[in-house]
């Protein structure tokens, strides 16, 4: 509860004693009131010359400075509480307020609800590749990235699950562990597309019929891969770069890559996408995919 103030004569004779050059200490004892408010009636009368009440910013919070603190800190170390969680737990402390207003006290702090980011599961082994990885092309140049031809296949879902889950969290964290959705790779997808670009643009899409096995793959590979180099212009000294499934890395395709003279890139398990680039282009072909498809 807030103390109740105490009235325009007391604040007057506070001021009216400090100009008669009475101390803080002096007339706290004589009018029987703290020191703290002796030295905040006189600074604020230094201050605005006048002892009444100025116009205040608006209505007083219904929560306790402690119980604002103690809402901040449970959205901050558990990102995905909902607010009707966090509406209860102000409940059981006697603070009884809307949504909204937990809302307003959250943002106030930076921290805005947003969708969890769907982060592929990465063991210790697999983070410690993808570090080797980057480390050992560190010294790389620009040129040649620019030789590289990115491939990848993808099933589109079409009756996925696609639902959103909020976070508690402030700007430039959308990627932090606690922020994101684990996600695994997994099957039941209706539409199945492999398909290449690089910097210089997109290259050839194919969709899949069928199972995907080795022998498909060297097919679509010998009908669409040198073309899409020639189209792109990327030389015959171009590096091609493909995920290690093992219809990629079989003894088979791994031959037909070093007859045709292909230079393969290394490339770590289970590894995040490296740029948001590639991510654009990789949703555009599927956009493509999906437009010229029956429904």
């Amino acid at each position: 509860m807030k103390n109740k103030e105490h009235t325009r004569q007391v604040r007057d004779t506070v001021v009216k004693k400090f100009k008669a050059g009475f101390g803080y200490k002096n007339i706290s004892q004589a009018l029987n009131i703290p020191r703290s408010t002796v030295q905040a009636t006189i600074l604020k009368w230094k201050e605005y010359q006048t002892t009444a009440n100025l116009p205040r910013p608006g209505r007083p919070s219904k929560l306790s400075a402690h119980t604002r603190r103690r809402l901040i800190r449970d959205a901050a170390k558990r990102p995905m509480i909902t607010l009707d969680e966090l509406q209860r737990s102000t409940a059981e402390v006697g603070d009884s307020v809307h949504r909204t207003t937990i809302s307003r006290i959250l943002h106030k702090s930076g921290l805005y609800g947003r969708v969890a980011r769907r982060k592929t599961f990465l063991k210790d082994i697999h983070k410690k590749c993808c570090l080797k990885f980057a480390t050992s092309h560190l010294g790389d140049t620009p040129n040649m990235w620019k030789k590289v031809l990115w491939s990848n296949e993808t099933k589109i879902e079409l009756f996925g699950n696609n639902a959103k889950r909020y976070v508690w969290r402030k700007s430039n964290t959308a990627h932090h562990l606690e922020h994101t959705i684990p996600t695994v790779k997994h099957g039941g997808g209706s539409i199945m597309v492999w398909a290449c670009f690089s910097s210089a643009g997109t290259g050839k899409m194919v969709k899949i019929d069928g199972k995907m096995d080795g022998a498909k793959y060297r097919t679509i590979l010998e009908e669409n891969l040198v073309e899409s180099a020639k189209d792109l212009r990327l030389g015959q000294r171009f590096v091609f770069q493909q995920d290690n499934d093992p219809k990629h890395k079989a003894k088979s395709t791994m031959e037909w890559f070093e007859n045709k003279h292909i230079q393969v890139l290394e490339w770590p398990s289970q590894s995040p996408d490296l740029n948001r680039e590639s991510v654009e282009r990789t949703e555009n072909c599927c956009s493509q995919m999906l437009s010229i498809q029956p429904h």
